[in-house]
C-alpha cells in the first residue's frame, strides 16, 4: 500500500481559474443543485498554492444534493513530478465539502497504479467566499 499526502487547489474566482462551470440547472432549487464544473487544478506539496505542484487533478464535480452541500466527483489525479510520474489515480464518489473530514474511493488507476484501489482522506484547510480552496488529501492506494 502507498500512502501520498498532497493539496488540491481549486481556483474558481480570478482571471486564471482552474475549474470553471459548465452547467446549471434552469431552475434554481435554494442551493447549488445541478451545478457543474470542469476542474484542471494543481495539485501541490504544500497548502500554499504557489508551493510545487507535482500533478494535476483533472475532472468534473457537481453539486448532488438538493438538501446539503454534497458534490459528487469524477476526477482524476494525474501526477507530472517525482515517483509517480506519468501514474494516474481515479476518485468517482460523494464529497461532503462540509465536513471536516472527507472519505472518497479510489476505483482505479494508470501506469504504476494500475489496479489501483483505495481511498482518499480530505481535509479543506481554506476556502473563501468566492468558492476558492486548498484541500489537503491522504490517500492510501493498493496497487501492482
Amino acid at each position: 500500500m502507498s500512502h501520498l499526502h498532497f493539496f488540491f487547489q481549486d481556483i474558481v474566482s480570478g482571471k486564471r481559474p482552474t475549474a470553471v462551470q459548465i452547467a446549471s440547472p434552469n431552475h434554481r432549487y435554494g442551493s447549488n443543485f445541478g451545478d457543474m464544473f470542469m476542474a484542471d487544478d494543481p495539485l501541490t506539496v504544500r497548502a500554499d498554492r504557489r508551493s510545487k505542484i507535482i500533478g494535476r487533478a483533472q475532472g468534473v464535480y457537481g453539486f448532488a444534493s438538493q438538501e446539503n452541500v454534497a458534490l459528487l466527483m469524477a476526477i482524476n489525479y494525474v501526477f507530472t513530478k517525482g515517483k509517480y510520474n506519468g501514474s494516474s489515480i481515479t476518485i468517482i464518489g460523494r464529497n461532503p465539502p462540509m465536513q471536516k473530514v472527507r472519505e472518497m474511493p479510489i476505483v482505479g488507476g494508470t501506469g504504476l497504479f494500475r489496479f489501483a484501489r483505495g481511498y482518499a482522506l480530505a481535509h479543506t484547510v481554506w476556502s473563501n467566499p468566492q468558492g476558492d480552496a486548498s484541500v489537503e488529501y491522504h490517500v492510501y492506494v493498493h496497487h501492482y
